[in-house]
């Protein structure tokens, strides 16, 4: 997941860059953007979901990381020199003139690319909730997360050098996308090392069962329509969909943002930036900890949306009008204290609210809804980057108040889910603000609209 992340974001840093380099618009950045998450919507993740649990974390987490090596290939030759020029090249720029070949071909990349990525997401998440049970989930989670968080610092930190590897004179977005191609063959064979550690822990599992211990319920299709009627997933998902489609299309464009409003060059911006995802990554195990053994998940969600509406509202409104490095960076730093609040409480509650056996699917269906905002924020951030600059041709004189704007309207809908969901939870007694770490003697109750799971 680290090398991932990485993936994820070796171009966010180089929008001018590419946009100059291979005469992307400010729209085709953005829809290549939000190719990533495109098929994901039209039902690839639910199917990913079936597919966990019906044939289990070890063939899924194998075949997602397969499916990024082969989607971050096409998306490295698409933007290589190879590619330019070619017969494939003269036939994607002869329609839909406005988008490059090299971004079509670059975007259908991605978005293969973006459906292992996704798949490997809930793969990881259901890993982790069977290993740590009744255990330091939250924690784990926690710990996991900053990893992958870890890889955005990293990638931000070295993309626009390695772009400049070549020569300050000719720089280039090949030896980035490179790097973490090579990074991701890596990733897939940390995965088939996990693997055989996964099968022995299964062993394991088996000797410690009892003799007369009823057979697990297996998974069925009927699952998902029960999963799909639940208000509480509804509630969940929506709130997923907002926090990340707050963050994620935003580190597309942060970069460039802030080149516009300080007058820096993109490495300056990028290490700038750099620090967001290092605030989450260092704050979420520390958050899933406090989780674990005080709980507090719903407040957790409040307090994130807060801080998100305060940042973003920053780089509207104050940023602009007072250019300054030192607000830049605290609200960034801010801005990732926030998003460490949601990985912390949002995925280790779902197992509380969810059956084990349809588990996979639960956070697979959550993660669809969070894609089809995925998808469709950054095609539309780039409209509106492209509507409030007109005849603007200059990538580094963009105004981006609207955008950040828009970005900002979408905490204050996830401070209203959350309130909803901590009102929920003080009703109906889900354990959203229950500590996750219980004894062995110790029975969970949580009620669920009117089911109860044991």
């Amino acid at each position: 997941m680290f090398f991932a992340y990485m993936f994820v974001d070796v171009m966010s840093p180089l929008q001018s860059l590419i946009e100059t380099q291979r005469g992307w618009s400010p729209d085709a950045f953005g829809y290549y953007a939000g190719a990533e998450y495109i098929l994901n919507v039209f039902g690839f993740l639910i199917l990913a979901g079936i597919i966990l649990d019906k044939m289990g974390v070890r063939f899924t987490g194998t075949l997602s990381a397969s499916i990024m090596v082969v989607g971050a290939c096409i998306k490295l030759y698409a933007i290589s020199d190879w590619f330019q020029g070619t017969a494939l090249d003269h036939w994607l720029s002869s329609w839909w003139v406005s988008m490059p070949g090299s971004a079509k071909l670059a975007a259908f990349g991605f978005l293969i690319f973006g459906c292992g990525c996704e798949m490997a997401g809930i793969t990881v998440s259901k890993a982790i909730a069977k290993w740590f049970n009744g255990k330091e989930m939250a924690f784990a989670m926690g710990a996991e997360m900053a990893i992958a968080r870890i890889g955005v610092f990293a990638i931000f930190s070295i993309s626009p050098r390695l772009a400049d590897w070549m020569g300050k004179d000719d720089p280039t977005v090949v030896v980035p996308v490179a790097f973490c191609t090579a990074l991701l063959c890596i990733g897939l064979i940390c995965f088939i090392i996990f693997t055989f550690i996964d099968r022995a822990f299964d062993k394991q599992l088996d000797a410690a069962k009892l003799p007369d211990a009823p057979a697990e319920e297996e998974f069925k299709l009927s699952d998902v329509k029960n999963i799909f009627s639940s208000k509480l997933f509804w509630i969940v998902a929506m709130l997923c969909v907002l926090y990340y489609s707050a963050i994620f299309p935003f580190q597309r464009y942060a970069a460039n943002m802030l080149q516009c409003n300080l007058g820096i060059d993109a490495t300056t911006a990028s290490d700038i930036f750099r620090w967001f995802p290092i605030g989450a990554a260092a704050l979420t195990p520390l958050l899933g900890i406090y989780l674990d053994v005080k709980g507090k998940g719903a407040t957790m969600l409040i307090v994130s949306a807060v801080l998100m509406i305060m940042c973003h509202c920053t780089f509207a409104l104050l940023l602009p009008a007072f250019p300054s490095k030192a607000l830049a960076f605290s609200a960034i730093i801010v801005l990732g204290i926030s998003f460490s609040l949601v990985p912390a409480a949002l995925w280790p509650s779902v197992p509380k609210i969810m059956d084990e056996r349809f588990l996979g699917s639960a956070y697979s269906l959550i993660f669809w809804v969070q894609n089809i905002g995925l998808c469709l924020f950054p095609i539309l951030i780039g409209k509106v980057l492209t509507a409030s600059n007109p005849g603007v041709d200059n990538p580094m004189e963009y105004n981006y108040t609207n955008p950040m704007l828009l970005f900002a309207s979408l905490g204050v809908l996830a401070l209203f889910f959350g309130i909803w969901l901590k009102v929920l939870d003080s009703k109906k007694h889900y354990g959203l603000e229950k500590p996750n770490i219980v004894s062995n003697t110790e029975e969970k109750v949580f009620e669920s609209e009117g089911e109860t799971f044991e």
